[in-house]
């Protein structure tokens, strides 16, 4: 199967999981992530008209994406991997959606350069709701008042939560308590969902599903 055939398999899958609960398709939206793979192999997907795609290192989407922005108009770009502080430089010039939000330093750093860059990428909170201590994200525990720090004390705008559950357990109960800590916060957007799981996701209020190796094909973490 071909990187289009793969595509065109994910997008009836997301239809048809948004169809079966009563979700119109157009509210969920497929992030492709492309994360160690080449530009070249972003063209096929961009000449189908697709343009919304995650990567998880800023040097990497430093050096991919300049040139496939040259060629093709409308592409939306979004963090979905951890950001340090000294790159939110880089991030904000970068990224038009930033999903990795967890510290008040990243908070901080990004409230300073959004100013500074007179640009406003789209800001998402990540929430670790298996709580794993190698894993980026704010405490679920912590959420509301990170949130509020972020709106209040940095005047950022949260558009919506992300989380990456434990990979050994069930995704539901990650998806439900994100969703949760959503609607008590006034959130609309849900970024949770990958290739293993992105239809229950979708059953759970997803409006955004992060999709790679289910569309790309296997990943080499050698590039």
């Amino acid at each position: 199967m071909t990187i289009i055939d793969r595509y065109n398999d994910a997008k009836a899958a997301i239809a048809r999981a948004a169809t079966d609960c009563g979700r119109d398709p157009a509210s969920v939206t497929l992030v492709c992530v492309t994360k160690t793979f080449p530009a070249e192999d972003a063209v096929p997907l961009l000449e189908a008209g697709h343009r919304v795609f995650g990567e998880n290192r800023v040097q990497e989407a430093m050096g991919k994406w300049p040139g496939l922005r040259d060629k093709f108009s409308g592409i939306e770009l979004h963090l979905i991997g951890p950001l340090q502080s000294n790159k939110a430089k880089e991030a904000v010039e970068t990224f038009d959606v930033i999903q990795s939000v967890d510290r008040e330093k990243i908070a901080a750093a990004l409230a300073g350069e959004m100013k500074k860059q007179g640009k406003r990428p789209r800001l998402f909170v990540q929430v670790n709701t298996g709580a794993e201590p190698q894993k980026a994200g704010v405490p679920p525990e912590d959420a509301d008042a990170f949130i509020a720090v972020c709106r209040e004390k940095h005047g950022l705008e949260i558009f919506g939560l992300m989380c990456v559950p434990p990979v050994d357990e069930q995704a539901s109960p990650h998806f439900a308590l994100l969703a949760d800590i959503a609607e008590r916060n006034g959130l609309k957007e849900l970024s949770m969902g990958m290739s293993a799981d992105f239809e229950l996701a979708i059953q759970l209020g997803a409006t955004y599903v992060r999709v790679g190796s289910a569309i790309m094909g296997h990943r080499d973490y050698s590039r």
